[in-house]
């Protein structure tokens, strides 16, 4: 069964007589590859409404394909009308699932001397490690108002290049953010891990979906765990939220998220039009893709551990996404990145956000900026706090190398493919470091097969 419209639940083909068709819909939508009419056509004052006579004659069918455009399609051919599921219950979750999994936070709520079996990951390659500072390398710096700057716009824009082509992760400062609303952002944050567990359960993860508390990317009961939890969610575009989660989250943490996820979308847009530049592709031809596109939030906690050498905090993997825009929420440091095949702690510098090059950014480019391999570890000390927000292009787009950036010398090195297509092979996957990028090359190893 399936949520359909408002407050309705059928099974997919069904054949349903009209007069009990719901009143009101948030949206209607059916596949791109079907005839359409406008919505619109059909509404007055918000209310879907038909003639008597089309009432009277023709039965409605609901569907459960995936939607990805609001239209109500009348198939008088055939005699009845398609109706789909609302656009919210088409977002991320309905592209992939993560089994059901512990509560971290709450198992170290009781004495833990021993890591849990599940947890146990020993095989980890340690961090680089130096006596000095200095001699540890660092991720580069990108200053905001430099690149604003008629005086050192340049300069700057080829620190940006290199930055996304050589470690293709990167602190930026002078960001324009209010620090106010960053201070909210992080203390309310913290206020939410901390609720009650019997609160916290009406966002738990839904057996069959991403979205929620719990873990992301389990995919068998056999797989190890990370030694953390998460609280992932769909926030833009707003339709694509789930009712349960975004709307429901206790006051004033919801209204601080709904500026901060749109500053955070204006910040995301304004760095890539930078690399457009840096990239000396056209106006447009990659940020167009990300202005209607899709935002998701993870809020990661990492609590302390007793054996942290013996676990992970967050399994090596590469970003899905176009741009991830990390900030941390306390000074408890856990980032690493693998650069040279070593593995690099991220010291986070005060009032910045940590940026990284995500998959998609990396097919767009063509291979020219790298998305990077991270981690996230653990101490036996102090939990650590972090919130991700993630930016991809839009649901029906498509994903390729930038037509631009293909000449006969540097022909493309990634298959092109649909969006909603991409997420959905990516969230059926175990995070296994950059494994699934490699799938999408030209030269890899499951070249040919529809992904």
């Amino acid at each position: 069964m399936a949520p359909i419209g408002i407050g309705l639940s059928v099974p997919s083909a069904i054949h349903i007589d009209a007069p009990i068709l719901p009143s009101s819909f948030d949206t209607v939508s059916i596949p791109p590859d079907t005839s359409s009419v406008p919505l619109s056509d059909y509404l007055t004052d918000d209310t879907l409404s038909f003639s008597q006579s089309v009432k009277d004659t023709l039965p409605i069918v609901f569907t459960l394909e995936i939607p990805l455009c609001t239209r109500l399609v009348p198939k008088r051919d055939r005699q009845y009308l398609y109706l789909l599921p609302t656009a919210m219950e088409s977002g991320l979750s309905s592209l992939g699932s993560s089994l059901l999994v512990p509560c971290v936070q709450e198992l170290v709520k009781e004495p833990v001397t021993a890591v849990p079996h599940r947890y146990l990951r020993p095989e980890q390659d340690p961090p680089v490690l130096s006596n000095t500072t200095d001699s540890m390398p660092h991720v580069p710096i990108i200053d905001l108002y430099c690149l604003l700057s008629a005086d050192f716009t340049h300069s700057e824009l080829e620190k940006l290049h290199h930055a996304c082509q050589e470690w293709g992760f990167f602190q930026l400062i002078n960001h324009g953010v209010s620090s106010s609303l960053v201070e909210k952002v992080k203390a309310e944050t913290q206020e939410f891990f901390n609720l009650p567990i019997d609160e916290k359960k009406k966002f738990w993860q839904k057996p069959g979906e991403v979205e929620g508390f719990g873990q992301a990317f389990v995919v068998s009961e056999e797989q190890k765990l990370d030694w953390g939890d998460l609280f992932f969610m769909s926030t833009l575009p707003t339709h694509f939220r789930k009712p349960h989660l975004f709307p429901k989250l206790p006051l004033p943490f919801r209204d601080t998220l709904e500026i901060y996820v749109v500053e955070m979308r204006n910040l995301a847009l304004t760095m890539l039009s930078f690399m457009e530049k840096a990239l000396k592709i056209e106006v447009n031809e990659m940020r167009e893709l990300f202005e209607q596109g899709l935002q998701g939030m993870r809020m990661n906690y990492y609590p302390p551990c007793p054996q942290p050498e013996q676990v992970i905090g967050q399994t090596p993997h590469s970003d899905s996404v176009g741009l991830t825009i990390l900030l941390q929420v306390n000074e408890v440091e856990g980032l690493q990145i693998r650069k040279d095949g070593m593995w690099i702690p991220i010291t986070p510098l005060p009032n910045a956000f940590i940026v990284n090059i995500g998959d998609i950014l990396e097919i767009f480019s063509n291979g020219i900026y790298k998305s990077i391999e991270h981690r996230a570890v653990v101490n036996s000390v102090k939990e650590r706090l972090s919130i991700a927000t993630f930016h991809s292009p839009q649901m029906d787009a498509e994903i390729g190398p930038v037509p631009s950036l293909i000449t006969p010398e540097f022909p493309a090195l990634f298959r092109r493919v649909g969006v909603a297509d991409y997420f959905k092979k990516f969230f059926s996957r175990a995070l296994d470091g950059k494994s699934y990028l490699e799938v999408l090359r030209i030269d890899g190893k499951e070249e040919g097969q529809n992904i």
